[in-house]
């Protein structure tokens, strides 16, 4: 080996060396940029739903053409009895003091079929049945391809309800699902309905009222519309000003401070009640070790407006920009500023609006069914 070759070799090796060392440098920056951000002890706005302020700024959804809303049957339970909450006042001296004219609200059973987004079915039974025969026989028929099946009973004392045990029924509601985010009920998915529906019937010696399947297609397609028009999803990202974090110790930190982790590996923030109130992405798979951008995403239609999830979303971007260096961006990677997301409160709010006046209000248990 001559002088050459082995001058070569050297500057090889020290290259090398050297590339090995930057990266670990990096590594070690990245790492100790997260754990610097989150170890703070001061209270953080975005993770204390229940304590938060809305905050002014709005982000746009972007929901193109015009907005139509779909045509529904009428409801099948107008004999249902509602229930009537009681209005015995605690002092007489209160009931002296109400107006005359004072009505109490009534509050009516959440049923599990629905008549505004299932195809409902009675079945006029010849004789009374026990919940737990009805429940045996109903556990073959939960789905028909993608769309759910429910049930509701009619108790002997006339009210509609979920069927239990030891409940005593006299008549029965089917009910599938006309549509969600994937599709509307089909010719073959509504055909499958109706067959085993048939044949639990027959076993209950039972007579089902079954719908004209064009007429049930024609709903399914329009909910389906609904569904399509009002599937929003708004995002917004944290891009970093300099060097990228280490994602291990960035989800470790988030962890801690409220978010859960998913079995799918999502981070999600609750709501407090069970739900969610957006997600989080750190938009790198498990395999890297840094990352640049995060994610969040508000899944619009299945948050409540009172829960404010746009403004708990914004909140947890901002903060997160302020302890990670970073700047809040769009998709595009263009900040947002306080005038753009100021320009989507109204937008927002008719959104809201819109889903209300559908009788699906955002958030509710039938939003949840078809953005599912």
């Amino acid at each position: 080996m001559n002088d050459l070759q082995t001058s070569l070799f050297v500057i090889g090796g020290v290259i090398v060396v050297g590339v090995i060392s930057y990266n670990k440098w990096q590594e070690h920056k990245a790492k100790k940029s997260v754990e610097r951000a989150f170890s703070s002890s001061h209270d953080d706005v975005l993770m204390a739903p229940e304590g938060r302020e809305s905050p002014e700024e709005r982000l746009e959804p972007i929901i193109d053409g015009e907005r139509h809303e779909p045509t529904f049957s009428e409801n099948p339970y107008d004999d249902v009895a509602p229930v009537q909450q009681d209005a015995a006042a605690p002092h007489a001296e209160a009931e002296m003091d109400a107006p005359v004219d004072f009505v109490q609200p009534v509050e009516e059973k959440e049923l599990p079929v629905d008549y505004l987004i299932d195809c409902t079915i009675p079945l006029a039974l010849t004789t009374q049945l026990r919940g737990e025969k009805i429940l045996s026989a109903l556990q073959s028929l939960r789905h028909v391809g993608s769309k759910p099946v429910h049930f509701a009973g009619q108790h002997i004392d006339g009210g509609w309800e979920a069927i239990t045990h030891g409940g005593i029924y006299k008549s029965l509601m089917a009910g599938v699902q006309l549509a969600n985010r994937s599709n509307a009920l089909n010719e073959l998915e509504y055909s499958e309905f109706v067959m085993r529906l048939r044949q639990i019937a027959d076993d209950f010696d039972a007579d089902p009222d079954v719908p004209d399947m064009a007429e049930v297609m024609v709903t399914a397609r329009s909910l389906h519309h609904f569904v399509t028009e009002y599937d929003a999803k708004l995002s917004v990202n944290v891009h970093t000003n300099g060097a990228p974090w280490s994602v291990t110790t960035l989800l470790a930190a988030l962890e801690r401070q409220g978010f859960d982790v998913r079995p799918e590996g999502r981070l999600v923030m609750p709501d407090g009640d069970g739900g969610v109130l957006f997600s989080l992405s750190t938009n790198v798979t498990l395999a890297e070790e840094t990352t640049s951008r995060l994610t969040l995403l508000l899944d619009v239609p299945v948050v409540a407006p009172e829960r404010d999830g746009f403004g708990a979303m914004t909140a947890c971007a901002r903060s997160l920009a302020a302890r990670l260096d970073g700047t809040v961006v769009d998709d595009g990677g263009q900040p947002l500023s306080d005038a753009s997301l100021n320009e989507i409160s109204g937008q927002i709010e008719a959104f809201y609006a819109d889903m209300e006046a559908a009788d699906i209000p955002a958030g509710s248990t039938r939003a949840l069914r078809l953005f599912n």
